[in-house]
């Protein structure tokens, strides 16, 4: 998003619960080490038996793992269906068919792309002339294979940042085995070689972003006293080359408090502008900019995004907001120039105005136009918005009825064009290269179909949950499908984080799922984005039981509509997705008959006393507080699991290596459902982070344990 400030904070921050339907992983943010010993809080005055479980590294702890993986990997191996699927799941994930993702840096469109040649990945560049033909020829930057070989580590690609404007030089983001922790290593892309003395951050949960080739802004771990509860970095320096990071200047100090502190900059030749962020809460924060060696903060709400246009600022609104003698509506994204918002001037011009079932997804830049992604009942439309003397102009741009759609400029600086991807679940991904102005759509790739499609529909359809909310859900199933209960169905959810659910290409669900006959349904209940911040905010904090009802209405819908039935219906969600699963299982165990829980939150007395645990209190309250325990009790799965209750079978997953969710969650919910003498399975596995998995192969192994899994439970 291009109003979303582009701190590596702030952005990890955001994506604290992100999902990826496709092969059923997860994403979300980091944090402190948990201690084990911790003696009990105000919010955790009973015995913890299994507290010993969040040692990650502790040698009992990874002595009961491995012992739990081998009753998994032997049950679900032992399937004859199991090597085949993973087989097909990994040549999906290594095809050299798929749509390489590029992004322009100076003269070359960069990709990161991991195959069966290349399990740690490549970072490779390419020309748009040479990107266009079939079989491009790539240019290899670095051979993330062979550096970990040298160097002997299991680094992890997490990304690059570009030294601006001659992008010559890159700052490396790599992590060891797949956690949120990176070290920061600075690159020469024309050599090809680490810069020597160049900068370099230890293994942290570092934001770090160029001000010049000179000069860098670093949040990280400056030791004891430089975090926050969380475990973000809570000071931010300047950094001049050729001088020890100790030395680098102070230019911010947030509060322990907080969530963490963030710089970042809007880099135009022009308009060019930096930028610090402090984020008090998961969803409010303080913006300021820097005017020469001052910094101004900013005069917009605090749950309000801050970005920048050309000479423009963009406020986008979580909360309705009355200033100018005008109240502008929750949801909206809001413009001025820069100039007249520093002088005092309100009077903004409103480039999006929310409705009733439609919300701002995001937007990207080109150099004339702003383009404008809203989902209009969760389905994309596009709008190019133009600043004129006269004020802005707004254009639709043509998408499809039900699909996804994603745009990105290229460059803002050059040119009008964009990158447009569309796909449904049934369609598989299309890139165009479009220019604003211009009806010409180029293909510039297309995917091929990695499953059999035919004879499948989509539908979506609404169910009407407790209160009376109508929650839409789309269904992938057969044409002309029998409507006798008997259908395995699989119901994905997750409902949180402002994270919305739309179509996609879902080729693991495709191959695993639909080929066999089974239903896919994606719900989008309270909690997420699909239709702004009021559908978010519905289920915050002490509503988050509208979430659970706006799920489980679905799943009674599906019975009703005799779609599926408790025996044949199974349900999956990671992270946030995860609790919903935890939720889900002691809520209302006779709606399901499998459950797949990954990488979850489930035992939200502790929460926010595991990595970074204390900056989601603003999603789900505090436990501390006698008046938010008392609603987080009341679904927290950890406590509400009982014995001698009839639960339907549970596969948790979760990685040793993930610095976000603490997988003392998932252990700690297994070892207490086991020593009750209910039927599950685990599977941890040893590297990933909170995605789960830290190459091709561990990701098709893990989503084959799931559809396996969910396949044998419910045919």
């Amino acid at each position: 998003m291009l109003f979303t400030q582009s701190s590596k904070v702030a952005r990890s921050i955001i994506r604290a619960g992100l999902t990826c339907a496709c092969f059923a992983f997860t994403v979300p943010t980091s944090g402190r080490a948990a201690d084990p010993e911790a003696a009990a809080t105000p919010a955790s005055t009973d015995a913890d038996p299994y507290l010993w479980l969040e040692d990650v590294g502790g040698a009992k702890p990874l002595d009961w793992v491995k012992a739990r993986n081998a009753v998994t990997a032997k049950e679900l191996e032992g399937s004859p269906e199991f090597a085949p699927l993973r087989d097909r799941l990994l040549a999906i994930l290594d095809s050299k068919e798929r749509i390489p993702g590029i992004s322009k840096e100076g003269d070359y469109f960069y990709n990161f792309w991991r195959d069966a040649g290349h399990v740690r990945g490549l970072w490779r560049r390419t020309s748009l002339a040479e990107y266009r033909k079939a079989a491009p020829a790539w240019e290899t930057v670095l051979d993330l294979d062979a550096l970990s070989a040298a160097e002997k580590e299991n680094w992890v690609w997490k990304g690059a940042g570009f030294c601006y404007p001659a992008r010559d030089r890159a700052l490396l983001e790599l992590s060891r085995g797949g956690g949120d922790a990176v070290v920061i290593r600075e690159f020469d892309v024309a050599t090809k070689q680490f810069v020597s003395g160049g900068f370099v951050v230890p293994e942290a949960k570092t934001d770090v972003t160029w001000r010049d080739r000179d000069h860098v802004y670093v949040a990280t771990n400056f030791g004891p006293g430089s975090l926050t509860n969380s475990g973000y970095a809570r000071i931010i320096k300047e950094w001049t080359r050729g001088t020890p990071l100790a030395d680098a200047k102070v230019v911010f100090e947030g509060r322990v408090a907080d969530v963490g502190v963030g710089a970042w900059v809007y880099e135009d030749k022009v308009n060019g502008r930096e930028f610090i962020r402090r984020s008090m809460t998961f969803y409010t924060s303080e913006t300021e900019l820097r005017q020469g060696d001052a910094w101004v903060k900013l005069d917009v709400p605090a749950d309000a995004g801050v970005g920048a246009f050309q000479d423009q600022i963009l406020v986008t609104l979580r909360s309705d907001w009355t200033v100018g003698g005008r109240t502008f509506p929750i949801g909206a994204l809001l413009a001025m120039s820069w100039d007249r918002f520093l002088r005092g001037d309100r009077d903004f011009e409103m480039l999006f105005t929310p409705g009733p079932r439609t919300a701002l997804a995001g937007s990207a830049a080109t150099k004339h136009a702003l383009i404008v992604n809203e989902l209009d009942n969760v389905r994309n439309r596009l709008y190019v918005l133009q600043p004129t003397a006269k004020g802005w102009t707004r254009t639709p741009l043509a998408t499809p009825e039900i699909g996804s759609v994603s745009v990105s400029g290229i460059d803002r600086e050059e040119s009008d064009d964009f990158f447009l991807q569309v796909d449904g679940f049934l369609t598989p991904s299309t890139l165009f290269l479009g220019t604003v102005g211009s009806d010409r759509r180029e293909v510039l790739k297309q995917l091929p179909a990695f499953f059999n499609a035919d004879g499948l529909e989509v539908a979506q359809l609404e169910a009407v949950s407790k209160d009376g909310t109508h929650v839409p859900y789309f269904q992938v199933s057969r044409k002309g499908l029998k409507l006798d209960g008997a259908n395995p169905t699989l119901l994905y959810g997750y409902g949180g984080f402002r994270v919305s659910q739309t179509p996609s290409y879902t080729a693991g669900v495709g191959a695993a799922w639909l080929e066999r006959g089974g239903v896919y349904v994606l719900a989008n209940i309270r909690g997420g984005g699909e239709f702004g911040p009021k559908w978010h905010g519905a289920a915050l904090k002490a509503n988050r039981q509208r979430a659970y009802d706006d799920f489980i209405a679905i799943a009674e819908d599906l019975a009703a509509r005799k779609v599926t039935s408790p025996a044949h219906l199974g349900i999956m969600g990671g992270s946030n997705g995860g609790l919903l699963m935890g939720v889900m299982l002691t809520e209302r165990p006779d709606l399901f008959g499998a459950v797949v829980c990954q990488v979850p939150l489930l035992d939200m007395r502790r929460y926010h006393k595991l990595l970074a645990g204390n900056s989601w209190m603003g999603e789900y309250g505090d436990p501390d507080k006698p008046e938010e325990w008392a609603y987080i009790s009341k679904y927290s799965p950890y406590q509400n699991m009982v014995a001698g209750k009839k639960y339907p079978r549970v596969l948790f997953t979760t990685s040793t290596r993930d610095d976000r969710v603490h997988p003392g969650h998932a252990r700690k919910m297994a070892a207490k459902m086991i020593e009750q003498g209910h039927d599950i399975l685990y599977y941890e596995n040893v590297e990933g982070g909170h995605g789960g998995a830290a190459n091709n192969a561990q990701r098709a192994y893990m989503s084959t344990l799931a559809f396996t899994f969910l396949w044998n439970q419910l045919k």
